[in-house]
């Protein structure tokens, strides 16, 4: 199946509509959504940048700047154009009738790359509630948007047959999921207990995403866990077993990397990684000192 084409658009608020965010120069933060993309398997075209105070309530940005983007779009003959902020559910319906393709947000892309990338039960559960959480004030009518359901970025992963419920079947098949999602916990914790008795040290590898992470995992350990040079290549907690040279045994633990200005309600999906690095003795912060902006990268860890 041909990747699809996508457009860019990179917007930058004032910081001061934004307070608590850490903001990069805005060709930092084109050149982060430029990878992003690529990791979800799509083909990008181009991009745009724009500068506001503040978004538009209904359409985010200004009627000039999305008719400068509805040219790029037929110019380009994209199929579905990515911003990098979070839209509103009218803001993105509203977008999408200007340009007449299907537009994503940072939220939906980051969603559709955790599920391509989830493993575990436990992992994919995760990215389905996600999902689903994100898509049920996204309901218009009977089910979801149309655009939603043309297959391609932003419908696919665990959740992807269930986005034609109506929103009773969305809240009780959410219910299940956390009650699956807890059950699943309770097994992880019981895990941690017996590590502790055995009195074990866990060392937790943290990090931005594609920081080398799993790389040092694999060199310590003689693991041979999955490497891409791409982003969030890994998702579930791996757990290994490492020999100090002193002849005592460590748990090194790879958790899946972390990103700037990450959605706060997708903080759930990162729940397992989250709780493997609150309870390790050591958090070991992985820096990829070859990255222009690994200082920057450093700080949002």
């Amino acid at each position: 199946m041909p990747a699809e084409r996508a457009l860019l658009v990179t917007v930058q608020l004032d910081p001061r509509f934004e307070p608590g965010r850490t903001h990069w120069p805005i060709e930092d933060e084109a050149a982060e959504l430029q990878e992003l993309a690529p990791s979800a398997g799509t083909r990008v075209l181009g991009g745009v940048t724009a500068k506001r105070h503040c978004p538009v309530a209904g359409t985010f940005l200004g009627e000039g700047k999305l008719e400068e983007i509805a040219q790029r779009v037929d110019e380009l003959q994209a199929q579905t154009v990515i911003f990098n902020q979070e839209l509103s559910s009218a803001q993105q319906r509203n977008i999408e009738e200007i340009l007449r393709v299907k537009t994503i947000d940072r939220t939906q892309l980051i969603l559709d790359i955790f599920a391509q990338r989830a493993t575990s039960q436990e992992g994919k559960v995760q990215v389905e509630l996600a999902q689903l959480r994100y898509l049920l004030p996204r309901l218009v009518g009977e089910g979801v948007m149309l655009s939603r359901l043309g297959g391609g970025i932003g419908t696919r992963g665990p959740g992807e047959q269930k986005l034609e419920m109506d929103r009773r079947r969305i809240r009780a098949r959410i219910a299940r999921l956390d009650d699956e999602l807890e059950q699943l916990g309770r097994r992880r914790m019981a895990t941690r207990l017996r590590r502790k008795e055995t009195a074990v040290p866990v060392v937790a590898l943290v990090g931005y995403t594609n920081a080398g992470k799993t790389t040092l995992l694999n060199r310590l350990t003689q693991a041979s866990a999955a490497v891409k040079d791409q982003l969030f290549t890994t998702l579930d907690p791996l757990a290994r077993r490492l020999r100090l040279p002193g002849g005592e045994w460590a748990i090194l633990t790879d958790t899946v990397g972390f990103l700037h200005h990450l959605p706060h309600h997708l903080i759930e999906a990162f729940n397992a990684t989250l709780e493997e690095a609150r309870d390790a003795d050591v958090l070991l912060h992985v820096l990829d000192a070859s990255h222009p902006l690994a200082l920057e990268q450093g700080r949002a860890v």
